[in-house]
């Protein structure tokens, strides 16, 4: 019998997704590709700022739930360094600058934490609180530290002075932010049960999330070479 999955989560992690995407396609109009010379809006800054925070904070609560989360992290971590491998061909090709190279991105983190995870399952839940609090309070401390001169350490949030990526989401405090959303799955859901079972999934707005949510992975694999041959095809018209 198929595990029955916790709706509001898949829509949430839908909405995330397709927000990333939204910024991403502004992103590539204003800076990548120079189509426009738009100042970004508020709505735009909000979801660069928290969006991903809020994906973090989606997939704690979701690792407290299912299975794996090993295999999991590996297949998400591989999505990141493919990610990296492309961006890095498209600065060696010439497409772009050094800066759309992603040295440790969304994939990356949420990867390592979901590797992680197995040192925190049998952790109580006033641990996941207290451990989420202080790793993202060390992530906002490191920000003031000075630039190190070893690049390993940039995984951890301590990047090298001059460092310039397009997608940069460190383990400090991002981990703590898993954390604090593992936290919420075992007091919101520990029942494993939806906190919202008599609304109906039918709507297509809600189908069309789910339908997201369920497949984000492969949406954050394949929107960039989608934006890419779209604003090809655009300048080509032009």
């Amino acid at each position: 019998m198929a595990k029955k999955r916790i709706w509001e989560l898949d829509a949430l992690r839908g909405l995330c997704i397709l927000g990333m995407v939204v910024v991403h396609f502004i992103y590539d109009l204003v800076e990548l590709y120079a189509l426009v010379d738009w100042k970004y809006p508020p709505l735009f800054l909000f979801i660069k700022d928290w969006g991903g925070i809020l994906f973090l904070l989606i997939s704690g609560i979701c690792v407290t739930l299912g299975s794996h989360s090993v295999r999991r992290g590996l297949v998400v971590f591989a999505g990141g360094m493919l990610c990296t491998l492309v961006t890095a061909g498209m600065y060696v090709l010439d497409f772009t600058d050094s800066g759309i190279i992603i040295y440790f991105g969304v994939l990356q983190c949420l990867g390592c934490c979901m590797l992680l995870w197995p040192l925190f399952r049998k952790a109580p839940q006033w641990v996941l609180l207290c451990a989420g609090i202080l790793l993202v309070a060390a992530g906002f401390f490191l920000r003031h530290v000075p630039a190190p001169a070893y690049p390993w350490l940039m995984p951890l949030g301590l990047p090298w002075r001059g460092f310039i990526s397009s997608d940069y989401f460190p383990l400090l405090p991002n981990l703590g932010y898993f954390l604090l959303g593992a936290f919420l799955g075992r007091t919101l859901y520990k029942n494993k049960e939806s906190l919202l079972p008599n609304v109906s999934t039918n709507h297509p707005v809600i189908r069309f999330l789910l339908l997201c949510g369920k497949h984000s992975l492969w949406i954050y694999l394949l929107h960039q070479p989608v934006l890419s041959a779209v604003f090809s095809l655009i300048i080509a018209l032009l």
